[in-house]
C-alpha cells in the first residue's frame, strides 16, 4: 500500500509498504478520509513527539474508514462497517486509570499511520476507542471526532462558568473549535485572537463576540483589560503551543481565573511566571493533554449532530500524492484543515 513515513523534520516521504494484516483483537481499515491536523504539522516541523511517536514512522493520526479485515476475537464488528478510531486509548488498569484520569495512562496505546490506503487499530483501540460512523455523517467530518474530543476535554478542564469572558490565544484548528464550543454553549463571551484575518472570519462565523488581529493589535493582555473594565479574562485558553504565548495569556487573566496551557510546546522549554501575580491574585494554570473515552464518544456526537459547521475548518480536499505540498501549505498558513483522500 502507498503510505506516508515521517523520516525527521520535514521529512514525510510516500512509499510502498507491506498492508497491515490484523492481529488478535485488531481490525485493519481502509482509510477513505484522513484530516490533517496542527499537531501534525508540529511534529513533522520538529521531527518527532515526546509522546506519540519516534522516526522513521508511519504518520498521521486522525481518519475514517472502512473495516476491511478482522482479527481473531473480533465480534462486535463486520467488514465494511463505517468507523473513526481515536489514536490512543487507555490500559484500564493503572493508577491514573482507575481514577478515571485517563489522559494521564502512562501505559496509553498509540496509533499512527492515518496517510496511507489501509489502517490497522489496535486491540486497545477497537475495545475502548473504536466508534461507528452514522449513516448519513460524511467521513471528513467523522475524521475529526479525535481534535474535538481533546477540545471537549480541554473545556472540561478550564472550569468555564455562565456569563464568564473567555480569551482563546491561536486561530489554528484547536482554537478555532474551542470557539465555537464554547460560543454554541450561548451562555458566555469569547474572544479570539490570532494572526489571520481569513481564520478570524470563520471564527466570527462560529460565534466569536469579538477577534482581533494581533499583527495590528500587539498588546493582547491590554485589550483584554479594557474589553472586562480592567479585570482580565475569567478564563484564557492558550492553543499555539509557544511559550512566549503561554506567559502572554498568565498576563490576560483576572484574579481568580483559569488559564489553560493547551498548546503543546517544543519539548524542554520553559517560561517565567510572575510569582506575585500567581500567588496573590490565586491563579489556576493548568496543562491540558488529549482526551479520554467519554469525550471521543461526545466529540463524534456533536460533529453528527450538525448544529455546528465545523466543516469551515476543512479548507481543501486533496490525493494522499500531494501530502508533501499540503504540510507546506499549512506550514505558509495557507489551509487550516486539508482532507486527504
Amino acid at each position: 500500500m502507498l503510505a506516508a513515513l515521517l523520516y525527521g523534520q520535514e521529512d514525510l516521504r510516500l512509499e510502498e509498504v507491506a498492508d497491515p494484516t490484523p492481529g488478535i483483537g485488531e481490525v485493519v481499515i481502509q482509510v477513505e478520509v484522513a484530516t490533517t491536523c496542527g499537531t501534525d504539522l508540529k511534529v513533522w516541523r520538529r521531527g518527532g513527539h515526546a509522546k506519540m511517536l519516534k522516526p522513521p514512522t508511519l504518520f498521521g493520526h486522525e481518519a475514517a474508514g472502512r473495516v476491511v479485515a478482522l482479527g481473531a476475537g473480533v465480534s462486535n464488528w463486520r467488514v465494511g462497517d463505517r468507523i473513526v478510531a481515536n489514536n490512543s486509548a487507555p490500559c484500564m488498569d493503572c493508577f491514573f486509570c482507575h481514577r478515571q484520569e485517563y489522559s494521564l495512562c502512562p501505559n496509553l496505546t498509540w496509533n499512527n499511520g492515518t496517510f496511507a490506503e489501509y489502517l490497522k487499530i489496535p486491540a486497545p483501540i477497537v475495545q475502548h476507542n473504536m466508534l461507528p460512523i452514522p449513516d448519513e455523517l460524511p467521513s471528513a467530518l467523522a475524521a475529526m471526532t479525535e481534535p474535538l474530543a481533546c477540545v471537549l476535554h480541554g473545556i472540561a478542564r478550564s472550569q468555564v462558568n455562565p456569563q464568564d469572558r473567555v480569551v482563546v490565544l491561536g486561530d489554528g484548528a484547536i482554537g478555532l473549535m474551542f470557539v465555537a464550543v464554547l460560543a454554541a454553549q450561548g451562555d458566555k463571551e469569547v474572544f479570539l485572537w490570532g494572526g489571520s484575518d481569513q481564520r478570524l472570519e470563520i471564527g466570527q462565523k462560529f460565534g466569536a463576540t469579538q477577534t482581533f488581529n494581533y499583527h495590528r493589535m500587539t498588546d493582547i493582555p491590554g485589550v483584554v483589560k479594557e474589553l472586562t473594565a480592567g479585570m482580565g479574562a475569567d478564563v484564557v485558553i492558550e492553543a499555539t503551543g509557544v511559550p512566549s504565548v503561554w506567559e502572554t495569556a498568565i498576563a490576560c487573566a483576572r484574579p481568580g481565573a483559569t488559564v489553560n496551557l493547551f498548546g503543546g510546546c517544543p519539548r524542554d522549554t520553559t517560561i517565567t511566571v510572575n510569582t506575585e501575580q500567581l500567588h496573590y491574585s490565586e491563579l489556576t494554570l493548568k496543562g491540558v493533554f488529549h482526551n479520554t473515552p467519554e469525550y471521543v464518544r461526545a466529540a463524534l456526537s456533536l460533529i453528527a449532530s450538525r448544529t455546528i459547521p465545523f466543516e469551515l475548518l476543512i479548507t481543501q480536499q486533496r490525493p494522499l500524492q500531494d501530502l508533501e505540498q499540503v504540510f507546506a501549505d499549512m506550514k505558509a498558513r495557507q489551509v487550516i484543515k486539508v482532507a486527504m483522500i
